[in-house]
């Protein structure tokens, strides 16, 4: 059998009895960095013998695993923390091995987004992980334009080096929004930090950070259903000159002036 295991993201001790069990009974374990891993399995006395299965070698890996699997050997797979698959190395497994008709299943654990979620007080009952964010700045603002309507609780994925740019680029898209900055998740120096995104994280920033955001407000204007120029030219027909016509339609909206203004151009 085939186990995607889930591990602990910060505290070693946030594992289940069953995940422990898993892996001591696994003939081989594949990880994202076999030193990684190593260092839980020394925690807890499991001697494994440790395959990588990493983001370049995803498929290859996966032939392996499908291979050990027939062969009758129990496989686990694990990520360097949390559940294999989000925002982790194993999508590619998980197809190759739906392909192969290799049954797996899923041993269940400590997730990030989620214990942020929580911490963050922000509404759970309805949200959407959106994951790491593309580097390139179009790609990253075109992604989030899908979400700049969406009134669910927006999880995300961000490296230090990249909070200050992203958080940047969710303000362009969405306008201001209450968000929080959450790192370190239940290791000793955890840290949740309510911000604006007018305002930005202040500090120096460290660790991964999961950023929660909260959903756009729903907005019950008719105008909403026009589209963008038409929104615009409903004002300027009202006599308003197009700046003023832009800044109503955005406030309409709830979303940035420059998220509308390409829809001005030729108007007059």
């Amino acid at each position: 059998m085939i186990y995607f295991v889930a591990t602990p993201i910060g505290n070693l001790k946030d594992i289940t009895l069953r995940a422990l069990e898993t892996l001591r009974s696994a003939d081989v374990i594949f990880c994202e960095d076999t030193r990684h891993t190593l260092k839980l399995l020394n925690a807890y006395d499991i001697k494994k013998p440790l395959v990588a299965c990493h983001k370049f070698n995803e498929r290859e890996a996966a032939q392996k695993i499908i291979s050990a699997n027939a062969e009758g050997k129990q496989v686990a797979i694990v990520s360097d923390a949390g559940m294999p698959v989000i925002s982790d190395p194993g999508g590619t497994v998980c197809a190759e091995l739906r392909r192969a008709g290799a049954e797996y299943t899923v041993i269940p654990g400590a997730n990030a987004f989620l214990s942020a979620l929580v911490l963050s007080a922000l509404p759970a009952d309805r949200f959407a992980f959106i994951g790491f964010l593309p580097d390139k700045a179009g790609e990253r603002k075109a992604l989030l334009s899908r979400y700049a309507d969406c009134d669910l609780t927006l999880c995300f994925h961000v490296a230090p080096q990249d909070a200050d740019r992203h958080i940047s680029s969710m303000y362009e898209v969405f306008g201001d929004r209450n968000a929080c900055a959450v790192r370190e998740i239940t290791k000793l120096h955890e840290e949740v930090v309510p911000f604006t995104l007018a305002e930005g994280l202040a500090g120096e920033k460290r660790g991964e950070y999961v950023i929660v955001v909260e959903g756009a407000k729903v907005r019950n204007n008719p105008l909403n259903s026009l589209s963008e120029r038409e929104h615009i030219l409903h004002y300027m027909r009202q006599g308003m000159d197009k700046k003023e016509a832009l800044k109503r339609a955005a406030a309409d909206r709830g979303v940035p002036k420059s998220q509308l203004y390409p829809f001005t151009v030729g108007l007059e």
